[in-house]
């Protein structure tokens, strides 16, 4: 999720578990802890795109860094605070739910995590957009309020407790039953168009949950979906070739299986002015319309140095983000 989630989420975490001791220096630190494990993506900065993304939600997403690192962080916040009448143990606690909820929360989103690292199991529920107003708007109004009520008081605990309860409910009951209900629809689209299929897989657009978004493998391409729970029309799927055979014995190199292992296999291959692209169709496109033509939200060129095939992603453009925000809130309302 994205960075103010998980400060919400850490803070509020904080609070529940060492509040009543410490007040408000709980919630500094449990979303201190809340963005802690988001440290791994300035692994860009010092490796290539590819190992950046397999580093990214890994490690320091885990259980194990989890249980490593909260001990320490603990001990180093103790020091800090001398004058507390908070343990070593009590900030350790602490630290440790506000890393474990981190990756928790993010499983549920596309991307997901690697909670059992060095397994290379990744949770991905995709019930969830990594930024969704609904989830953390409500979810910050309570904590701000209960910030501004008196350490220790039933109406501070209460109000952090609600906004706990609130996104929970949100993130583990609504989302899920939004993801099944329109997983249904889009299945009923493709038996009533007689579209066979291999598999499909599902996730909320950018921003919300009422629009969703599916791929569909069939044989020689990816069909892409687009289901608001306000649509009247049926569902229109846009064709895009798998191409993989564009690839030619690039396909061998171990760079592009990199590439393919961290897709899980929903890519596409496009050319343009010579140039080979990898497109990672997990996210989807750009343009929550169903367009041959959209932008993927994840492209790499695959360029060829010293024998080694190296993949350089895209730039976005604030064009690009434009394009979407002006479209999205029409799509959503059906179409």
């Amino acid at each position: 999720m994205d960075s103010l989630t998980q400060i919400v989420l850490g803070a509020a975490v904080g609070e529940a578990v060492l509040g009543k001791k410490v007040g408000n220096k709980a919630m500094l630190y449990g979303a201190i802890a809340g963005t802690i494990p988001d440290l791994d993506t300035f692994a860009s900065t010092f490796t290539d795109t590819i190992t950046a993304i397999e580093i990214h939600r890994g490690f320091t997403h885990s259980i194990v860094f989890s249980i490593l690192f909260a001990p320490i962080f603990g001990w180093l916040i103790s020091k800090i605070e001398k004058k507390s009448i908070a343990t070593w143990q009590n900030w350790s606690w602490l630290m440790f739910w506000g890393f474990f909820t981190h990756p928790l929360l993010d499983s549920h989103t596309t991307w997901g995590t690697q909670l059992f690292w060095p397994l290379e199991v990744r949770l991905a529920y995709k019930n969830i957009f990594v930024i969704d107003p609904l989830y953390t708007l409500p979810f910050l109004v309570f904590l701000i309020l209960a910030m501004r009520q008196e350490r220790g008081t039933k109406k501070r605990r209460k109000l952090n407790n609600l906004g706990l309860l609130i996104s929970s409910i949100y993130l583990l009951v609504i989302t899920p039953a939004l993801k099944l209900y329109t997983f249904d629809k889009f299945t009923e689209a493709l038996e009533d168009q007689d579209i066979a299929y291999y598999k499909i897989e599902t996730k909320p657009a950018p921003l919300n949950a009422i629009l969703w978004s599916a791929n569909v493998e069939v044989d020689n391409a990816y069909l892409i979906g687009n289901y608001s729970i306000f649509d009247t029309q049926p569902i229109d799927f846009v064709s895009h070739p798998k191409n993989h055979d564009l690839l030619g014995d690039w396909s061998e190199k171990r760079n592009v299986k990199r590439l393919i292992k961290i897709s899980e296999g929903w890519y596409t291959i496009s050319e343009r002015e010579g140039e080979l692209y990898f497109n990672d169709l997990r996210f989807g496109t750009l343009s929550p319309i169903a367009r041959t033509d959209a932008e993927f939200a994840f492209s790499y060129k695959l360029v060829k140095e010293n024998g080694e095939i190296k993949a350089i992603e895209t730039e976005k453009t604030r064009g690009d983000a434009k394009e979407l925000l002006s479209q999205l809130g029409t799509r959503i309302m059906g179409n």
